[in-house]
């Protein structure tokens, strides 16, 4: 089983695509709020070395940004 987890924010628009995408593609993910989340901005940024959002994890694979195409890659993977 794939592991998803979206980090996003409360004002972006593309984290709402996202995860609009990943619910019609009835793909389970686990959001974390970066803003209410100080600490896990941090992580993402540390690991990704970015600090837009979204960032997507997916297992240990990270992709930036609204990217519908290397997300089902990824899943594949």
């Amino acid at each position: 089983m794939n592991s998803v987890t979206v980090y996003t924010t409360n004002r972006c628009p593309y984290c709402v695509m996202l995860k609009n995408f990943l619910a019609d593609q009835n793909i389970p993910f686990k959001e974390v709020n970066v803003e209410t989340s100080p600490g896990m901005m941090e992580y993402v940024v540390n690991k990704t070395g970015q600090m837009g959002v979204p960032q997507t994890e997916i297992n240990g694979k990270w992709i930036l940004g609204y990217d519908p195409q290397n997300i089902m890659q990824a899943l594949k993977n």
